[in-house]
Order: structure tokens, then C-alpha cells, then sequence
């Protein structure tokens, strides 16, 4: 099995007109890897699966799937 990253965020951020809802998110998910977002009510977990989908508008940042950027 190898250990290639199939999806790699760094520096996301995003924002809802004049609020930061999400502020400098990264992370990796290797290939084989299980991975959740945790978090309180209201801390960003949609927001940031909004965003590395395409549904939300990037402000900041680069989403990478396998090796190539899929953001905007």
C-alpha cells in the first residue's frame, strides 16, 4: 500500500461576506486513511467541506487532489 496524499488543504479560508467563518485550515488525507472534521456548533466543519467541494467560495488557500489544484 502506498502513502500518496490523495487530498491536501493548506491555508483555507473562507468567509461569508465580512465574517471569517473559517481561519487557516490544513490538512492531509493519505490514501487508505480514515479522516473526520470534530468540532463545536458553529466552528466550521461544513463550511470547510463547502469549500474543498467547490460549493462555497475559497478567500485564501489551495485544494489539491492528487497533486492538482481543484479549487474554484
Amino acid at each position: 500500500m502506498t502513502n500518496e496524499v490523495l487530498l491536501k488543504v493548506t491555508g483555507l479560508k473562507v468567509a461569508y461576506g465580512g465574517i471569517q467563518a473559517v481561519k487557516g485550515v490544513e490538512f492531509e488525507v493519505r490514501q487508505g486513511e480514515l479522516v473526520s472534521l470534530i468540532g463545536a456548533n458553529g466552528a466550521g466543519k461544513t463550511t470547510t467541506l463547502k469549500a474543498v467541494t467547490g460549493l462555497q467560495p475559497i478567500a485564501v488557500g489551495e485544494v489539491q487532489y492528487l497533486g492538482r489544484s481543484i479549487k474554484g
